[in-house]
């Protein structure tokens, strides 16, 4: 009988900085705030599909922060454009396995203001090389609203594959919801991340930060 292979559990993601070409990402603190209630002003529709928000007051939105900042068994952290300085938006890792090797990018909120920049791209592109390169995961999720098409988008251009749908499977804002499953396996990652550092390098952008090419699914660049 062949020798059953040697597990063992993988590093739980450490709160600590990643630092790329066009964000950064820091520990999510309450010392964020102040940015992040700019970056939401007038930015309601972007909290359609998530369970929380939009937030009416300052002060509401400085205690959800401060709950998401504490928890124990997600990290989440502040997205940081290098252009302005500014948090204009967080991302967490969860549903983190580490017997398994698998975990989940997700509880994504960006501002308007960044949308449609490199800022989420190099968001992924961090945290993804951080939980294949550095602790060894291997396995990733991404899960989205079924009726997100910006993120099934996002998801499919980034390389992730579809799994399936669980039809109705949980109430967000008095809304039974979708949840669209997506992932990346380790042996999937080496052509993804090609394909993402070609796609972020600085031969791809022009004069006014404008892509020059799409990054496409499952491995390339088109021009």
């Amino acid at each position: 009988m062949p020798a059953s292979p040697t597990i063992h559990p993988r590093p739980f993601p450490r709160r600590e900085r990643h630092i790329g070409r066009f964000i950064r990402l820091e520990p999510l603190a309450d010392a964020h705030t102040a940015d992040l209630w700019a970056a939401a002003a007038d930015a309601d529709e972007s909290w359609r599909y998530l369970r929380y928000g939009p937030f009416r007051m300052k002060e509401e939105m400085a205690l959800h922060i401060a709950g998401l900042a504490a928890c124990a068994d997600q990290p989440f952290f502040a997205i940081i454009p290098a252009s302005t300085g500014q948090a204009s938006g967080w991302v967490s890792y969860c549903d983190i396995f580490p017997a398994h090797a698998s975990l989940e990018i997700g509880s994504i909120w960006l501002s308007p203001l960044v949308q449609r920049t490199p800022v989420l791209t190099e968001t992924m592109y961090l945290l993804l090389r951080h939980a294949f390169d550095d602790l060894d995961y291997q396995r990733v999720v991404w899960r989205c609203d079924g009726e997100n098409a910006a993120s099934v988008k996002a998801a499919e251009r980034l390389g992730f594959v579809p799994e399936g749908t669980w039809r109705s499977s949980y109430i967000a804002k008095g809304r039974r919801c979708d949840a669209r499953w997506y992932s990346l396996l380790a042996a999937e990652w080496p052509a993804r991340r090609a394909a993402l550092v070609a796609w972020l390098g600085i031969d791809n952008f022009d004069g006014e930060g404008r892509a020059l090419s799409r990054l496409l699914r499952p491995g390339g660049l088109t021009r």
